[in-house]
């Protein structure tokens, strides 16, 4: 059995640094005063759901194309 492939780690790590760094501007904007409290953990569950979404369709779109069933057949 291999191991987890590189550039599915990589892309995760992305996906994870991504959301660090969006939660961290939502707590920016909270310390300076453009949100208040509420605002701010609305911020964040948007920033948890958008990136985990959005890091859950890459990796089916990476996947697909990892091991295709098909290969394309080339006419000429």
């Amino acid at each position: 059995m291999s191991g987890i492939p590189a550039p599915l780690i990589t892309g995760s790590i992305a996906y994870l640094v991504l959301g660090v760094v969006l939660i961290g501007l939502v707590q920016a904007a909270r310390g300076v005063g453009k949100l208040d409290k509420n605002d701010a953990g609305t911020g964040n569950v948007v920033v948890v759901i958008s990136v985990f979404s959005m890091w859950l369709f890459w990796l089916c779109a990476w996947m697909h194309q990892w091991h295709p069933l098909i290969s394309p057949i080339y006419e000429g």
